[in-house]
């Protein structure tokens, strides 16, 4: 019986080493070439690692970017109206948050496609860190919604001859401007350096287009619409026109404005300027006027103004400016001056962490009525990567 089966498996075994040994007899020591299979190999190891370099930080593919930024802030505003509960004047100390990220394409290498994602709780009492979110807030500038991630903005430049234009979606129509301001302060009131108005920002359907000259000159053209009705009588439109001198130390820009205002055409001229000593200090000066088309004569101008001064101080930013809070309007005593006053120091941690105190105060005309004046005390923290 053993016998027997040992002759039913021997074949078997022949049979299943016939092809190896078929196979080594096809290969032999003087047809392998130790440098060809090498070089393949090395060949398919640089093609796997460009393919992986194509993947870099920050980076989806060979044109589109990604940046993110988070702000937090903490601190106090003393003033009328802060809170339902609270009316004389003091505060509770608050924090908020806001996160952004912007995308970036590109399809030609001369066009952006831009992209803005923003998110936070940004708003009420701190809001003049003007932090990211849609957050809303109630008659006494508490925050009643927060936390929500929305499209803050789209918009797509482009060449056009030689010069650059865009359309967009919620963006501003002043996008391509030149503002001839280098103050840096964190605050959304004096941020605008005087442009209150002129400068359209009010989001909507916007296109514009700018021309640099190459000599320091630019000119540049926006405008917004409404979504439904676009340009139509219907709507409320707005149009500006910007011109701008740059040099290494000195600039100077105009910005004019027309605004639909329901039946109305108000206009809005601001002129802007600065200038950079050698010692690296700054100083930026900005002053608007308005026309409301269809108001009383005795009520019908409008005024903003702003001046502020920066520079480096050890191993941040120091800054300080002046100027209205906001846009004053003429009423039947003159023009309003609720001014505004702050400071702040920004220095950089590390390549993206940045720290920013602002204390800034608001004081009320003397021939305001009611308890506006605001006095503010708050930290900033940033990170971008």
């Amino acid at each position: 019986m053993k016998l027997f089966k040992s002759l039913l498996v021997a074949p078997a075994t022949l049979g299943l080493l016939a092809p190896v040994a078929a196979t080594a007899n096809e290969v032999t020591i003087s047809d392998f070439t130790p440098a060809e299979q090498l070089a393949i190999t090395n060949s398919r190891v640089d093609g796997l690692e460009a393919r992986l370099n194509n993947f870099e930080a920050g980076s989806f593919s060979e044109t589109t970017t990604a940046s993110f930024s988070v702000d937090f802030a903490i601190g106090a505003v003393d003033g009328r109206g802060t809170t339902t509960t609270i009316t004389d004047g003091d505060e509770d100390l608050q924090a908020t948050y806001g996160f952004q990220i912007d995308l970036n394409t590109s399809f030609t290498g001369e066009d952006s496609l831009d992209i803005s994602l923003d998110a936070g709780n940004g708003n009420g009492s701190l809001g003049e860190f003007d932090l990211n979110g849609p957050a809303t807030t109630d008659a006494a500038n508490e925050i009643t919604a927060s936390d929500i991630l929305t499209v803050d903005g789209i918009s797509y430049t482009f060449p056009l001859g030689g010069a650059t234009a865009f359309v967009g979606d919620n963006t501003d129509g002043s996008m391509l401007f030149t503002t001839a301001c280098v103050y840096g302060g964190p605050s959304n009131t004096l941020d605008d350096c005087g442009n209150v108005t002129a400068g359209i920002t009010g989001g909507g359907l916007s296109i514009g287009a700018a021309y640099d000259f190459d000599n320091g000159f630019t000119t540049a053209f926006g405008a917004q619409f409404s979504e439904t009705g676009i340009a139509t009588d219907e709507t409320d439109d707005s149009y500006a026109l910007n011109a701008a001198y740059i040099s290494d130390s000195y600039g100077a820009s105009i910005t004019y404005a027309n605004i639909e205002d329901g039946n109305d055409n108000d206009t809005y001229m601001a002129f802007n300027g600065y200038y950079s000593f050698d010692n690296g200090l700054n100083i930026s000066a900005g002053y608007e006027i308005g026309d409301l088309d269809n108001a009383a004569a005795t009520v019908d101008e409008t005024e903003a103004y702003f001046v502020g001064i920066n520079g480096e101080v050890g191993p941040g930013e120091l800054g300080a400016a002046a100027g209205t809070a906001g846009r004053m309007v003429e009423t039947a005593t003159g023009i309003p001056d609720r001014m505004m006053y702050e400071i702040y120091y920004s220095y950089a941690v590390n390549d993206g962490m940045t720290i920013t105190p602002l204390i800034y105060t608001v004081e009320a005309d003397p021939g305001e009525t009611g308890d506006l004046d605001e006095t503010g005390i708050m930290v900033k923290t940033s990170f971008s990567f």
